[in-house]
């Protein structure tokens, strides 16, 4: 079988919530920046390594963006591949890579959410996959409106497949 790849709607569906920024900014204040910081960021969410700063510090184009998103997106379509034993509709693949992206690779594979969609009387903190999933919330420790509603919409994608957002 070949390994699922996020779906062009999934696609358009990250590029509206990252949003496009052709110019670095940092991601933890959303300023725009003109030179390298742990978080630098530019396209649809690329954190720029400090050894990229030469070459994506002054911008990128719409098309390097694109690139960029599709390069990023191959090591958490990979992760959720790895991990997840269950068989998945395009909905709920497009719905995990998504939240693979977002809290990354190694949180992923070890979250209660693949540990629950895997075996689904999986012994977690959480009554249901739907609360372990919406309990990615936080940012430096505070919970965020913005993730609140982030998890929300990847839930809906994931047990309704509606790409729909907030």
């Amino acid at each position: 079988m070949n390994a699922m790849t996020l779906s062009p709607q999934g696609v358009e569906w990250l590029k509206h919530v990252e949003g496009e920024r052709l110019q670095p900014y940092d991601d933890q204040t959303g300023k725009p920046i003109a030179a390298w910081v742990q978080g630098a960021t530019v396209g649809y969410g690329h954190l720029i390594g400090r050894g990229e700063w030469e070459r994506l510090g002054g911008g990128v184009s719409l098309a390097q963006a694109e690139q960029l998103l599709h390069q990023d997106l191959q090591p958490f379509e990979q992760a959720v591949t790895r991990s997840i034993t269950a068989t998945l509709s395009q909905c709920q693949f497009d719905a995990l890579t998504i939240l693979c992206y977002n809290i990354g690779g190694g949180n992923f594979a070890r979250s209660s959410v693949v540990k629950m969609i895997n075996n689904p009387r999986a012994v977690t903190t959480f009554a249901t996959l739907e609360a372990a999933w919406k309990a990615w919330n936080r940012s430096q420790g505070k919970v965020m409106r913005g993730l609140d509603n982030r998890r929300a919409a990847e839930w809906r994608m994931y047990s309704s497949g509606a790409y729909t957002h907030w």
